[in-house]
């Protein structure tokens, strides 16, 4: 046990009393301690979220998960790959690498619970382990942050976002994805409530498109780019999507805000902000001069 654990020990880092540690060698985890005990156990093990964002993991190995994974992923790769800055973080879903295609320096990815060992005996290389409520961030410390499918799950949606504008620099950026409850899917989901047959995890609420964006007005974001997709009905083969695969394009172009998919991209704003440069030259202020004021009086007298 022990050797085990002095080789694995610069493979985690961590964090104490809310601040964070400069991390070296890239570990795969950061352990959050406080001094509050009861306070990690209760962020460690909140069994409610954790079942709907784990049950929701599984749900993207199935054929109807792999087809959304496919259109979420290459959304999130053409808006990530323009975002420029130094630190990025995904919160939550480790299925979806949605940092993928990011260009930033630093690229994190933080979960509720401690990442799962393959069979060959590599793991998701978590890096911060934490409550999504409260991020164990500095205030404006992050370029980007993005939430696949964490507000549905969570039990306070209102305060991740507001940690999210906590962390972010001013102009920084969040990405969220969501289940769209105004498509066949919803309708599907609505449904299954009532007679018990679920297509996705049960515990997940699904949040509109304008109720998001009234959260995320409050909090002076401003949206920039959104994208709906996965037209095709809720099929649970691979073989019935493949059949309405024609409908991805009829329903980008007929019923757009139809998708059983949203991903939108929002802008933190500070007002009365001005971006300026830095001084590259200092020039004195000059001294100021007496300016000589003409006499009339003896202008006068001399023109006699």
């Amino acid at each position: 046990m022990c050797g085990q654990r002095g080789k694995d020990w610069r493979r985690v880092a961590g964090i104490d009393d809310g601040c964070m540690r400069a991390i070296v060698d890239q570990p795969q985890i950061v352990v959050l301690k406080c001094g509050n005990r009861q306070h990690v156990q209760h962020t460690m093990s909140n069994p409610s979220t954790q079942k709907a964002i784990i049950s929701l993991g599984r749900w993207l190995e199935t054929p109807a998960g792999s087809y959304v994974r496919t259109w979420q992923q290459a959304r999130l790769d053409m808006l990530t790959t323009d975002i420029f800055g130094f630190n990025a973080m995904q919160i939550g879903l480790p299925e979806v690498n949605a940092l993928q295609a990011s260009r930033m320096p630093n690229k994190w990815l933080t979960d509720t619970h401690l990442p799962k060992v393959e069979e060959d005996g590599t793991r998701t290389p978590i890096v911060v382990v934490h409550d999504f409520a409260e991020l164990p961030f500095a205030s404006q410390s992050l370029d980007l942050v993005i939430l696949p499918h964490v507000l549905e799950f969570a039990e306070e949606p209102h305060q991740i976002l507001r940690e999210v504008e906590r962390v972010l620099i001013p102009e920084g950026q969040v990405i969220v994805c969501g289940f769209n409850p105004a498509s066949l899917w919803g309708v599907r989901q609505a449904t299954g409530r009532l007679t018990g047959a679920h297509f996705l995890p049960q515990n997940g609420e699904f949040i509109s498109l304008p109720r998001l964006k009234d959260w995320l007005k409050l909090l002076n974001m401003e949206v920039n780019r959104g994208h709906f997709g996965c037209y095709a009905p809720p099929c649970v083969t691979e073989k019935w999507l493949n059949r309405f695969a024609f409908m991805e394009a009829a329903g980008d172009r007929w019923w757009p805000y139809l998708g059983a998919i949203y991903v939108v991209q929002a802008i933190k704003r500070v007002r009365g902000m001005r971006l300026i440069g830095p001084a590259w030259k200092h020039k004195r202020a000059t001294a100021q001069q007496g300016v000589p004021v003409t006499n009339r009086i003896n202008q006068h007298i001399d023109s006699e």
